[in-house]
């Protein structure tokens, strides 16, 4: 199939790979990244404007700011693990004075996998490694990421119940999920999902305010004793066992359409019931209530 150009001028091409995807193969930035820039005009392939959906074939040049981007074939993947501190963003924008990239100052193009709250803080992975980075983003997968919160008052039992059984925040309801009372005023908790500010926006829902929210965990890297501020290259250990936990894991989004849950006044109460008692035996986190630690929690899985 063909080349082209839309009314407008602008490149668009019908075969070969997908724009974004090729930007990230080249360790430029993440697919959400390029997206972005594509979005806004940024990219151009063979000096012409491409639009979102383009594609990019072997002979074409395809251009970020009028640089062109080409992959190294000398450059090794790199895995680094980052105690991202409060008040930097998360972020490969440079007009952000306060963006990782420019934190960190690594010699080498590199790229955050999801994101952290600029108020939160904790463990954070940067790579040039773009195949790697969608499978770990995708909620569908299951990469846990375990987090330390304060909040500003006391902590109840009905918090923690509700925390784990699932809140209803933008439009659907938080999935189950292990939550752990660590002190009067603090708790543990273990995330599958990525929904935006999902901590903050929970305990909101609940009458909280977040104080303090630190990630010390992401799959099965540790953050341990990384001060704030400082990283470290991930083990070869941590990466064999990374690539294992996402080997199967999808690259891109389910196509199946997401059909919207009934809402719980539209269920008869014994329908009710069933439904509860169906969905605490599926989730592979219900487990949590027959233990009594953490410990044995994760022991059991």
């Amino acid at each position: 199939m063909q080349n082209g150009k839309n009314k407008e001028g602008n490149f668009k091409m019908q075969d070969g790979i997908s724009l974004n995807k090729y930007i990230s193969s080249t360790g430029f930035c993440s697919r959400r990244e390029a997206d972005k820039l594509i979005e806004q005009a940024r990219v151009t392939i063979n000096d012409n404007i491409a639009l979102p959906g383009a594609r990019v074939q072997d002979r074409d040049i395809v251009c970020v700011d009028g640089e062109p981007v080409k992959k190294k074939k000398s450059d090794r993947p790199i895995y680094i693990a980052l105690n991202k501190p409060v008040g930097v963003t998360s972020t490969t924008d440079t007009k952000d004075k306060t963006n990782i990239i420019s934190f960190l100052n690594y010699p080498k193009r590199i790229f955050p996998i999801g994101r952290l709250d600029k108020d939160s803080d904790g463990l954070i992975f940067l790579t040039n490694d773009g195949d790697i980075v969608n499978k770990i983003l995708r909620a569908e997968n299951n990469h846990e990421k375990e987090y330390i919160v304060t909040v500003d008052k006391a902590i109840t039992p009905e918090f923690i119940q509700k925390m784990a059984n699932g809140v209803p925040i933008l439009g659907e309801t938080t999935e189950h999920c292990f939550v752990k009372q660590e002190g009067s005023r603090k708790f543990r908790i273990i995330l599958t999902q990525g929904l935006n500010r999902q901590i903050r926006r929970m305990c909101e829902y609940l009458g909280y305010e977040v104080r303090t929210l630190t990630r010390i965990r992401i799959m099965n890297v540790q953050l341990g004793n990384l001060a704030p501020g400082k990283w470290r290259y991930l083990t070869q250990p941590e990466i064999t066992t990374i690539e294992s936990l996402i080997a199967g894991s999808s690259k891109t989004a389910s196509s199946a359409k997401k059909v919207k849950a009934p809402s719980q006044k539209d269920i008869k109460p014994k329908e009710q019931k069933k439904l509860l008692a169906k969905e605490e035996k599926s989730s592979p986190l219900a487990k949590q209530k027959k233990h009594t630690s953490y410990k044995d929690w994760r022991n059991k899985r």
